[in-house]
């Protein structure tokens, strides 16, 4: 199949090199360029938004949030002004669901279908081809793409039209988030009362308090570990899209609000562009200690 994919970033590289090696004809575009060079080293082919939209059956995007997506797409000289009646097009960015829902609008007046397709799993399992596909749309575009998405990752859930496969990422993101403020808590509770949080968690992580997140953010966290594999800066946003989308719809996020005053506490402390484990350095430095 071929394929156009619009997005180099830490997430899209990856992604595009996976759709390359499961054989399929690989476009890729970006604002800056020269973040193709990886995937073209892969075996992808350069291409301008011209080029992607004249020559992909299926376009992908994965950009920072909703209003680079829009510009993207729909603004003056967008993608979709170049599109052709029957081809797809999945956004794998992270954005409101609200917004899925006004491009496909844009989209379904040009018979262009798509799919919103938001992931899991972070740089590591976006390498490792593993990251799980929350998608919204039609059952009949989504089987069509499976291939795809499969290429990608270990799972794809179709949850509803479009905007559901965002309304999922949100809820992924608000349980990712309150779950990491909650180790980096327990973590500090054992240090300060004189226990290793490497004990603690070798010793809970067996039980009910075990989970994906506390085996992959809790050792940072006791390694004093903040390179990224998702950052501070990109939970906000969906944090934000996230309590946005609740005060839309009536849903109480009041977890989720507290979380996100801790995490700009430690964007305006310079850390946005850490991993969001280190949520445990606010407890350190409310608590005048480290975990690690």
């Amino acid at each position: 199949m071929k394929i156009g994919f619009i997005g180099m970033g830490i997430m899209g590289k990856p992604m595009a090199i996976n759709l390359r090696k499961a054989g399929h004809e690989v476009y890729v575009s970006n604002r800056t360029m020269s973040a193709c060079e990886g995937p073209v080293a892969a075996g992808c082919i350069a291409a301008s938004y011209q080029e992607v939209a004249e020559k992909a059956e299926v376009i992908i995007t994965m950009l920072p949030n909703g209003p680079q997506v829009k510009n993207v797409m729909l603004g003056e000289g967008g993608v979709v002004s170049m599109m052709k009646e029957g081809q797809i097009f999945i956004d794998c960015s992270s954005i409101a669901p609200g917004v899925s829902q006004e491009i496909a609008k844009e989209l379904e007046a040009k018979g262009i279908r798509m799919l919103d397709a938001p992931v899991s799993g972070g740089e590591p399992k976006a390498i490792d081809g593993t990251l799980a596909f929350m998608v919204g749309g039609d059952e009949e575009v989504f089987n069509k793409c499976k291939p795809l998405f499969d290429a990608m990752g270990s799972s794809a859930v179709l949850c509803g039209g479009v905007g559901a496969g965002n309304t999922t990422k949100l809820c992924n993101q608000v349980i990712v988030a309150a779950n990491i403020a909650a180790v980096a808590e327990g973590f500090m509770l054992a240090k300060k009362a004189g226990v290793d949080p490497d004990t603690v968690f070798a010793a809970i992580k067996g039980g009910l308090a075990g989970s994906t997140v506390m085996n992959a953010k809790g050792p940072m966290m006791t390694s004093n570990d903040t390179k990224p594999g998702f950052k501070i800066d990109l939970h906000i946003k969906d944090l934000n899209n996230a309590l946005e989308t609740g005060h839309a719809v009536g849903a109480p996020l009041p977890l989720t609000a507290e979380v996100m005053e801790m995490m700009q506490t430690l964007r305006a402390d310079g850390l946005g562009q850490c991993d969001h484990s280190a949520l445990a350095k606010w407890y350190e430095k409310v608590a005048s200690a480290t975990i690690y």
